[in-house]
């Protein structure tokens, strides 16, 4: 028997059993779709972390205060204590000990209602210099950024993001406009372009001040030389890990630290965050695509079970050919072909509803899904795959039948 005459065959023997072949396909096909979105949802989330870390600046190396202890014992977390100064911050931007250090964006901030009109809106108000807006990668949609003037002369402007303006004003042309802080008027100078979302913060949604206005007017106290966060921009990505050494060795001479485990400050790169955010998604995705991978067993089960049926319908029809001289190879092969075809049918159909569901998902569940080509043609290659091996023993089984055997079979 030709390869053609098998196809041929085996095709027939699928398309007599059309209810029973559809759902044997079904069950595979559930199995693939349901791997290849698994994977397309992990790869995506990998992605949306990396875009929103990126968001936060380039080269970026973010330094932040250690913990603080209370007086009664009580210990906060990391970026609790007031350990950062801007002598820090100004060290940190010296070309001769910072040769690697391509900017410096101090930041200090509080959470604080702003006043427009007969308008108010709750915000974040960051005050830093005029670096911020090279080292975090902001740009202006109108007006204006912040001077060194300006934070010398501790001068009453404000940057709003995007948000924040149209909160307030109901537009985001609006500079020349006048936003009260503490009691303070504020002269808007200029409005950010919009940058989005990065994790549970709303990159829109604040305002800017000099970081000496904000010391001197809407802050104050103690803590009113503290920082909430130093970002500095290496000069490159290659230089990344250098200007990571000189920042460390720059704030624990400052601080009188003998070594990183005595240090009040802790020092991340967006590689580190990328890494960490990479390898828990990672996981993840691994652990929700071997849950998926379980239905495609219960597939190939049902393959196994749909050719068993076959066997035991078509004894005589074995048994007749077997008479008329078919060896047990050919015999062999007609039930797997006839199990290959199933598999690649619910492959195919699987990847089709997975790529499918890869455009529509991303919708419903606001986060981007990747449609993988090796996983799609992984997937179809472990389909086939699952037909073979599950159609093995059926076709073994029909190929070891005798044919007075089967001939006398009912």
């Amino acid at each position: 028997m030709t390869w053609t005459e098998t196809l041929r065959t085996g095709w027939a023997a699928i398309r007599s059993h059309g209810l029973r072949s559809s759902l044997t396909v079904l069950g595979i096909l559930i199995g693939i779709a349901a791997v290849i979105l698994t994977v397309g949802l992990g790869l995506g989330t990998q992605k949306d972390v990396s875009a929103q870390i990126s968001a936060l600046g380039s080269n970026l190396l973010i330094v932040t205060p250690g913990s603080s202890t209370s007086t009664d014992g009580l210990r906060g977390g990391f970026g609790s204590a007031a350990t950062l100064t801007r002598s820090d911050a100004d060290a940190l931007a010296s070309e001769v000990a910072a040769p690697d250090v391509a900017g410096v964006a101090p930041e200090k901030q509080t959470s604080l209602s702003l006043e427009a009109n007969d308008t108010n809106w709750t915000t974040t108000v960051t005050g830093t210099t005029e670096s911020w807006l090279d080292v975090r990668s902001r740009s202006l949609a109108s007006g204006e950024f912040l001077t060194a003037d300006d934070d010398a002369e501790r001068a009453a402007v404000v940057v709003l993001g995007s948000q924040t303006a149209t909160e307030l004003f109901g537009r985001t042309n609006i500079v020349g406009q006048t936003v009260t802080m503490s009691g303070t008027d504020f002269t808007v100078v200029g409005v950010l372009a919009e940058q989005g979302a990065s994790g549970d913060a709303n990159l829109d949604d604040l305002a800017v001040v000099p970081l000496s206005t904000m010391a001197e007017s809407l802050v104050g106290g103690w803590q009113r030389s503290s920082l909430s966060t130093i970002y500095v921009q290496a000069a490159s990505a290659d230089q990344l890990s250098a200007a990571s050494q000189e920042v460390t060795t720059i704030l624990l001479n400052l601080h009188g630290a003998t070594s990183s485990d005595a240090a009040d400050f802790t020092v991340a790169s967006q590689d580190s965050l990328v890494s960490t955010a990479t390898a828990v998604y990672r996981t993840l995705t691994v652990l929700l695509t071997g849950i998926a991978a379980l239905s495609l067993l219960v597939g190939g089960i049902g393959v196994m079970n749909i050719m068993l049926v076959s066997v035991t319908e078509r004894t005589r029809e074995i048994g007749l050919r077997k008479a008329l001289g078919a060896p047990p190879w050919a015999i062999r092969r007609q039930f797997l072909v006839e199990a290959s075809v199933l598999g690649l049918g619910g492959g195919v159909l699987g990847a089709a509803l997975g790529i499918a569901g890869a455009t529509w998902l991303p919708d419903v569940l606001d986060t981007s899904v990747v449609v993988s080509g090796a996983a799609v043609a992984g997937s179809v290659a472990i389909a086939v795959g699952i037909g073979l091996v599950f159609g093995v023993y059926p076709a073994t089984r029909a190929a070891r039948l005798a044919p007075i055997d089967a001939l006398r079979a009912q």
